[in-house]
């Protein structure tokens, strides 16, 4: 009886080691993908084409796994987004675009699937069928299979989670490109990206999912940027003021730093020489 007592205490002991070597490797690999995470991010505002996919591929021993899989999809869905939209700003622009949108769809598609209140993976995968709608813009038939693939989904958020700072940020140059007349227009864009900003910044410090997205304050200062500078009578120094303030945020945002502020400042330069 004793020498059974003692095998089940050893059992015990074992079982209790497996758990704790489990525990260990699951940190382990939260913590990994953490760091694939940031440098993703990093990647991104730098312009780094080729580190996007890379990490892309980085990211896929973990995109199994039950308990982090969905946002592991997530942001290998983010690398190929971003790296399609980095490549609109290369000259001449790059033949893989397309490839990297329907990839990055297919990412953001899953991740939802996997947990569908996660709505970051449904305001992404909307934002990449509208890059390949644009892409296909001299296609009737296909633009309008992108947009109806596009507007349940952000439907869904916009009455799930209305004030995602994200989802401001992909419906802003929906409305800057929509008539007023049709509920958009330039002062729309404006709205929605001033509530994006109010949203993003009161979530500050709020806890979340340790791979759940934050993003959006950087990139909601861009778009103001942006708009300022070609809003139907651009208000420069706003434009200006934006831009330095997403830097602060991004300093190596190869896209403010180097392609926008410079659009800024030549709008500058030309105004004060009429």
């Amino acid at each position: 009886m004793r020498s059974a007592r003692v095998f089940a205490l050893v059992v015990m002991a074992m079982a209790g080691g497996s758990a704790l070597m489990a525990q260990t490797a699951s940190d382990a690999s939260l913590s990994t993908v953490e760091q694939l995470m940031a440098k993703v991010q990093r990647a991104d505002y730098q312009g780094d084409r080729p580190a996007l996919r890379q990490l892309y591929a980085d990211l896929a021993p973990y995109k199994d796994r039950q308990d982090i899989g969905s946002r592991v999809l997530y942001w290998r869905g983010f690398a190929l987004w971003r790296r399609a939209i980095n490549g609109f700003n290369d000259t001449p622009t790059p033949d893989d675009l397309e490839q990297d949108l329907k990839d990055a769809v297919a990412e953001f598609h899953e991740s939802g699937a996997r947990d569908p209140k996660f709505f970051d993976a449904k305001i992404a995968e909307a934002s990449s069928l509208g890059y390949l709608l644009y892409l296909h813009r001299k296609e009737p038939d296909q633009v309008q299979g992108y947009a109806l693939k596009a507007r349940p989904l952000l439907q869904e958020v916009q009455a799930a989670a209305p004030d995602n700072p994200r989802l401001c940020w992909v419906l802003g140059p929906i409305y800057w490109t929509r008539p007023a007349e049709s509920g958009g227009g330039q002062a729309k864009a404006f709205e929605v990206y001033a509530k994006g900003l109010e949203a993003v910044r009161k979530q500050k410090g709020i806890a979340s999912g340790p791979l759940d997205p934050t993003w959006g304050e950087p990139e909601l200062l861009m778009n103001l940027a942006w708009s300022y500078l070609n809003r139907s009578e651009p208000d420069l120094t706003a434009a200006e003021k934006n831009a330095h303030e997403a830097l602060k945020l991004a300093p190596d945002w190869h896209y403010v730093r180097d392609i926008l502020l410079p659009q800024i400042e030549a709008a500058k330069a030309k105004k004060q020489a009429s």
